[in-house]
């Protein structure tokens, strides 16, 4: 064989693996892009519980490393986090269902007594502005089944609450096993990721405080907010006369914490309750602050208390929150805003790659 043949079939050979790598290439890629999405498919049934675990494990990371330069095995050391964090997550979910079961029990049989009585349409009857409106209304609308329909569904919060419970409890344990080794295991799970990412070491690390800043700005945040609608709550009963104002405050500060929930659970049936009675001053009063006062400043102080620690605009930051609720579920009150965190961060070391590469030529 000549030299120019033995060129010729080396070359041939070179483009036939050439062409052979493209291929493989081609198909690892539609294997790994197949395998990320049928991965992202089989974790979707538990994004909340890696999300509540994600943010116990960042909330709580300074007492695992306490722990471990105590006990300095990571996993005793995890063991005692997961207990000590189950411990005070069980005593406040306990605490608010049984108060929301009380209250929404009493306020289904106290409501229906008054209707079942009668005493409701003679208190209305007896207001000369009210009476034609009245019976105008009673036309079109069963007022009285309304009510009814109303009293069911209050009654039935309980029952939900206890049917839903097992999943709740399971949703609950899978939290605290996925979270014992979020705290074990963090140092190996950010190597990991560190080595699969494309961005560098330093790119990492930005990324993750950034991630980190943000689940500290929401938690903290949103109990700030519970607090102060809990407070001016609690306030209003006082002012009105109700019997424990301290209790029924503390119990609308922690359901402001539960997404979909709210102070408006406590405060609702007791301004329903007292119009029913004839109260219409105090039950006016009520409804007033609660819609104007309470319920307005969870809207107008999270994007305040999350964009100041952010550094973000408050616009976006009412945004990711709202839609992470509707994209994501209970969920989206971390995702959402972690989501926005994620593709501003990327979007600047895009810049800040461009601007390097701009100044190097």
């Amino acid at each position: 064989m000549s030299e120019l043949e033995t060129k010729q079939l080396e070359t041939s050979i070179e483009q036939d693996w050439g062409s052979r790598n493209h291929v493989q290439t081609l198909v690892l890629m539609i294997a790994t892009v197949l395998g990320a999405y049928l991965c992202y498919r089989m974790t979707v049934p538990f994004l909340s519980v890696l999300t509540w675990a994600l943010t116990l494990a960042v909330l709580f990371a300074p007492l695992q490393r306490w722990l471990e330069s105590k006990l300095r095995y990571p996993s005793l050391a995890a063991i005692v986090s997961v207990l000590l964090i189950g411990l005070i997550v069980i005593i406040t979910v306990t605490f608010v269902g049984q108060q929301l079961v009380s209250q929404a029990a009493k306020g289904s049989q106290l409501i229906e007594t008054k209707i079942n009585s009668g005493e409701w349409l003679h208190t209305l009857e007896a207001q000369p502005q009210l009476a034609p409106i009245v019976s105008k209304i009673e036309r079109y609308i069963d007022l009285q089944g309304t009510f009814k329909t109303f009293t069911t569904w209050l009654g039935s919060v309980a029952s939900d609450i206890v049917k839903g419970s097992v999943f709740q409890v399971l949703g609950l344990c899978l939290t605290f096993y996925v979270l014992f080794f979020f705290l074990r295991d963090r140092h190996l799970a950010l190597k990991s990721a560190m080595s699969l990412s494309p961005l560098t070491q330093f790119e990492m690390g930005r990324l993750f405080n950034r991630v980190g800043d943000t689940i500290h700005a929401i938690v903290y945040g949103t109990f700030a907010i519970a607090a102060v609608q809990g407070f001016l709550g609690g306030l209003m009963f006082w002012w009105l006369g109700l019997p424990e104002p301290l209790l029924w405050g503390l119990v609308m500060s922690l359901l402001a914490v539960v997404p979909m929930l709210g102070a408006f659970i406590i405060w609702g049936p007791v301004a329903l309750f007292w119009a029913l009675e004839g109260n219409w001053a105090s039950a006016l009063i009520l409804t007033l602050w609660g819609v104007l006062v309470v319920s307005t400043v969870d809207n107008l102080l999270r994007p305040i208390f999350v964009g100041n620690r952010l550094k973000l605009h408050t616009i976006l930051v009412f945004m990711s929150v709202v839609g992470g609720l509707i994209l994501f579920g209970p969920a989206g009150l971390i995702l959402g805003p972690i989501t926005l965190t994620v593709t501003i961060t990327l979007l600047e070391i895009w810049s800040n790659r461009n601007s390097d590469e701009t100044v190097a030529r």
